[in-house]
């Protein structure tokens, strides 16, 4: 494993934990991850499509800067992605990407003060009844289940009248637990079986709206995922997340992002350091291996 990692130029796992094995990532299959152990939602609602095309020369990691007090990171930053478990804050990266409501404002402060940027995951696209908000949904925003994950049923993003409010109060958390960006997840449900006719053009108005409702409120936001619309929404995010790009050979399509210098945030579940570093390191990707339930497990590029 130490020559592959030096093959691909990467440097190893930061947790000394030895590899998972392979049963412990099952293969995504058509539309969504498979369910992770807890039934928790790290990363829901892929849908290979396409072909990579074009590419961004080579990015390396640099600080990032706040136009107009906000903050925005470039191509290469380093990063750690943990929704799963008590957040490791030991990880030495510049930046922690920590789910929203079981994080505490302590927790984020804790990484303030070590330097780190810290991002607020939500899930955007599926309600999901662990949350403490899930009475604030109207039924009739719910639809289909989001297959695979347990207690999820995809929204109806049409309905911003009635998303928006629920969205804000969800900003207005990560805000307030001192939070300096937002990740909303299931940006893609056009893509995916919901229950409701949805069109690329309502997910447009939807993804708009939540990058709206982050600027508002100081906050950056990444785009997740959503490969065919990164051409019309690169101007309204901040930067991307990105699951798998490598396995299905769509990295190419994230140019956009680093062309504008704007970081990508980049995970394979599969594919070992070895298979996707030399392509993330040439697109100008922040790219790791994780396990598919995101624990603080990484082996990073």
């Amino acid at each position: 494993m130490a020559a592959l990692l030096l093959l691909a130029g990467c440097s190893g796992t930061d947790s000394g934990e030895p590899e998972p094995p392979d049963g412990e990532r099952p293969p995504s299959a058509g539309g969504s991850a498979p369910p992770s152990a807890k039934g928790r939602t790290p990363a829901p609602g892929r849908t290979p499509s396409g072909s990579p095309s074009g590419s961004a020369g080579p990015a390396g990691p640099s600080a990032s800067a706040e136009p107009a007090g906000r903050w925005q990171p470039r191509p290469g930053t380093r990063w750690q992605w943990q929704l799963d478990g008590k957040v490791d804050t030991g990880v030495d990266v510049p930046v922690y990407d920590i789910d929203g409501f079981e994080n505490s404002a302590e927790t984020v402060a804790k990484l303030h003060a070590d330097g780190r940027k810290v991002i607020c995951y939500v899930n955007a696209g599926a309600w999901e009844n662990f949350r403490p908000d899930h009475d604030a949904f109207p039924k009739g925003l719910l639809g289909a289940d989001n297959k695979g994950w347990k207690g999820e049923k995809w929204l109806d993003i049409r309905r911003l009248d009635q998303l928006r409010p629920i969205m804000a109060a969800r900003f207005d958390m990560c805000r307030k637990k001192g939070f300096d960006a937002v990740e909303p997840d299931l940006t893609e449900g056009y893509r995916n079986s919901t229950g409701f006719p949805l069109t690329g053009a309502h997910q447009l108005a939807f993804n708009r709206m939540l990058a709206g409702l982050a600027h508002e409120r100081g906050l950056a936001i990444g785009l997740k995922n959503d490969l065919d619309q990164i051409p019309e929404l690169v101007r309204d995010f901040d930067f991307a997340v990105n699951e798998q790009c490598a396995q299905y050979d769509e990295c190419g399509r994230l140019a956009p992002f680093t062309e504008n210098r704007k970081a990508v945030f980049h995970v394979e579940y599969e594919l070992k350091p070895g298979e996707f570093c030399d392509t993330a390191e040439k697109l100008g990707l922040s790219s790791m291996r994780k396990k598919l339930e995101l624990d603080a497990w990484r082996q990073p590029c």
